[in-house]
């Protein structure tokens, strides 16, 4: 009876987080189409309810691709296989939620600029970061001595993520944007703190812990079935 407790206490330890993924993300689905939102002039409208989707798709991609260049640089320190087989898929799930985060927010455009893609300086930074990232996965696969291709992708995942602050972030606001809070030289947010509601909070902020621990299980689950074929292939 004790061992089977012990058993049940452990699995507890490792899937606690992967409940509490299941039950926030429920909870932004289904409540943010239910929460009030705010009334703006006529702006945004019904569209906003997208910040509980297109906005935490950019926090999960920063945060899979921050824990990617941390295995990159660990890698370069210690050679060992098995942080290689992190970076690269952690890269690899950042880079899908780079592409959900593109396509929220062109369905986004679509409906409050009147086209999908308007050349904005964001979805042009965001562009160029995405090709960076897809030249990773090419880099790779054209490297065939597996040493070789471990430490020329480790340094190059660090370029790309230093590549992420002038494409996203610097670059952008520089210039005017069709983006919320958009000012040329005196900022560009991506999200105007005067468009949201303490209701809309109170979504926002779970979507942003949600989506981000739904990157990070869909990254260790392609780690731990990477690291099972490493095995059976040795």
């Amino acid at each position: 009876m004790r061992s089977i407790y012990s058993r049940y206490k452990k699995s507890m330890r490792k899937t606690w987080w992967k409940i509490l993924t299941v039950i926030i993300l429920l909870y932004v689905g289904s409540y943010g189409f239910l929460v009030k939102v705010p009334s703006l002039d006529g702006r945004l409208q019904q569209s906003i309810r997208n910040t509980f989707f297109h906005v935490p798709m950019w926090i999960a991609m920063m945060v899979i691709l921050s824990v990617s260049v941390i295995y990159a640089i660990k890698y370069l320190r210690s050679q060992n296989p098995k942080d290689d087989i992190y970076s690269l898929e952690f890269a690899r799930t950042g880079l899908v939620f780079s592409f959900l985060g593109l396509f929220t927010g062109m369905i986004w455009a679509k409906y409050q600029w009147g086209a999908a893609w308007g050349n904005d300086p964001k979805q042009l930074g965001t562009a160029i970061a995405i090709l960076i990232y897809c030249a990773y996965f090419v880099l790779r696969g054209s490297i065939n001595d597996i040493d070789q291709r471990g430490k020329i992708g480790a340094v190059y995942n660090i370029f790309a993520f230093c590549m992420l602050f002038p494409t996203l972030y610097i670059l952008p606001r520089m210039t005017e944007s069709l983006h919320p809070g958009g000012l040329g030289s005196e900022g560009n947010p991506g999200l105007n703190p005067n468009d949201t509601s303490a209701a809309l909070k109170a979504v926002m902020y779970p979507a942003f812990i949600g989506w981000t621990l739904l990157g990070v299980w869909i990254a260790t689950l392609r780690v731990r079935y990477k690291l099972l074929l490493e095995k059976k292939l040795s």
